[in-house]
């Protein structure tokens, strides 16, 4: 029984301090960027990210070599975190062998890319953001390669999310920076929305979201397949669109904008493939209705040659590292369609690595690399050549569908707040002048306010400030008590009886 409370109290100290030690390395910096930056500060910043990423990649080798001689719990809960009537939601995590490798080899790389961006971002403008927006993409990638329900692994989904917006956005200065943060960030928003449609249906169906449950449920008398369906769909657009897959692939070449270290651990080798490990963890669904893997399958198909064909015309090293993912990423895909879902977790393991290595490598070969780029005119007909140097029109075709009606639609509520809402209120609009704003009134609210205004000035002119007789006499005869009042207080008499008369109420 002891042996049980402290394995227990093992995993639980585990979890605790790899899930939040990043979370506060991340506010430790927030707190020490109120402060002038210095190089002083800047290599303290950095000891302190190096410090956490080897504690925890420490701690999972202890836990490898624990569970390899022990075992592993399969799941372990820290309690509740909410819970009202029939809603609960527990925090639970999953702590498999497959669970623990993905972890190890997250903790890995997350050490490697650190150390390797104390150096690379030396003396840069945005050091502290860097470092602030690397911890809270470690913290969101334990939750969700170590997260035992869809509800901790959307925690740590939205933790990704703002984190990689806020890398790829780094160069805030310049407008393709921002511009394509927030196309990368609408782009996941779309998967966020499929991702909760999936967790809702899941909810509904079993009153849970663990994958333990997700996993009884399919193989129990209950499982129902058209429900099945619509929730797989949901989870599946959210794989796609963070795993960049057919048709959600444009996002991830504009998140090159980001630095170097970022584009090697967000999109080289761990969060593209944080879709194929949701679908890996959805294996027992997706099983029971295999017709669903043909979403896989197509999906996957089309990345492949989105990602080969246009990779093919890069003239740069990174993109062509990027398109070579994509396609690597695809192939996930396509396993996980044919069914082969181990094979997918150890290809996903290796190109993690591998792709981690060659991107922190990457400013290295720009001295090497051939400025011409591999012409595929001769093997293929001059249509490919045109559709590879276009990306397919995928770019074009994901703004004309999605960005330029969100872009439409903003300019005309702007429009409605500019020409109707702001003249209802009494706010001036933009086509005002900006003269005389403090005396001048706008719209309805505003005359209705200078009409009470110009009352209130006829009021005090007439009856308190102008020379009306009634008014004026009565304020002269006032005046006149207030002074006789004044002079006979002044009167050592009355000053005297108003001094014994305090001294009687006193005692």
């Amino acid at each position: 029984m002891s042996e049980v409370i402290i394995q227990n109290i093992f995993w639980s100290l585990l979890i605790s301090t790899v899930v939040t030690l990043p979370t506060f390395v991340s506010a430790g910096i927030v707190f020490q960027s109120f402060f002038e930056p210095s190089e002083k500060s800047e290599k303290r910043i950095g000891q302190i990210s190096v410090l956490a990423s080897i504690t925890i990649l420490f701690y999972f080798l202890l836990a490898d070599v624990f569970a390899f001689f022990l075992g592993t719990p399969g799941k372990i809960s820290l309690g509740v975190w909410l819970s009202s009537d029939d809603l609960e939601f527990p925090i639970i995590f999953s702590l498999c062998p497959a669970s623990l490798a993905m972890a190890t080899g997250v903790a890995f790389l997350g050490w490697v890319t650190t150390s390797f961006s104390v150096s690379y971002l030396h003396r840069e403008e945005n050091f502290y953001r860097f470092f602030l927006a690397l911890g809270l993409f470690l913290s969101g990638m334990y939750l969700i390669v170590l997260g035992g329900s869809g509800f901790i692994v959307f925690i740590g989904w939205e933790l990704c999310g703002v984190s990689s917006y806020l890398l790829i956005g780094y160069a805030y200065t310049r407008a393709s920076a921002t511009e394509n943060a927030l196309f990368a960030f609408v782009a996941n928003r779309i998967g966020e929305a499929g991702f909760l449609l999936g967790l809702i249906i899941a909810f509904l169906t079993i009153g849970d979201t663990s994958w333990d449950s997700l996993a009884s449920w399919a193989g129990g008398t209950s499982f129902d397949k058209v429900t099945a369906r619509l929730m797989l769909f949901g989870f599946v657009i959210a794989a796609l669109a963070k795993s960049a897959q057919f048709p959600f692939s444009p996002w991830i070449a504009r998140a090159l904008e980001g630095p170097t270290p970022s584009s090697a651990i967000f999109y080289g080798s761990v969060m593209v493939h944080v879709g194929v490990w949701l679908v890996i963890r959805l294996e027992p669904v997706f099983l029971q209705v295999p017709d669903t893997l043909y979403w896989l399958l197509g999906a996957g198909f089309l990345t492949v040659l989105y990602g080969a064909i246009s990779g093919l015309v890069q003239t740069d090293v990174k993109s062509a590292l990027m398109f070579s993912t994509t396609t690597q990423v695809g192939l996930l895909f396509l396993e996980c369609g044919m069914g082969w879902f181990s094979l997918a977790t150890w290809h996903l393991g290796l190109h993690a690595v591998a792709r981690a290595w060659q991107f922190l490598t990457a400013p290295s070969y720009l001295q090497y690399h051939d400025k011409e780029s591999k012409s595929i005119a001769r093997f293929f007909p001059i249509i490919f050549w045109t559709a590879a140097l276009q990306r397919f029109w995928l770019d074009s075709l994901v703004l004309s569908l999605f960005a330029k009606p969100f872009v439409s639609i903003g300019q005309d509520l702007r429009d409605l707040d500019d020409r109707v809402l702001s003249k209802i209120i009494g706010m001036p609009s933009e086509s005002d002048s900006t003269e005389d704003l403090v005396i001048r009134a706008y719209g309805l609210g505003g005359n209705v306010l200078s009409w009470i205004a110009d009352r209130m000035q006829s009021f005090e002119t007439r009856l308190i400030l102008g020379d009306n007789r009634w008014t004026t006499r009565a304020h002269q005869e006032i005046g006149a008590i207030f002074q006789t009042t004044e002079a006979l207080l002044e009167q050592p008499r009355y000053l005297l009886l108003i001094l014994i008369m305090t001294f009687s109420i006193i005692l």
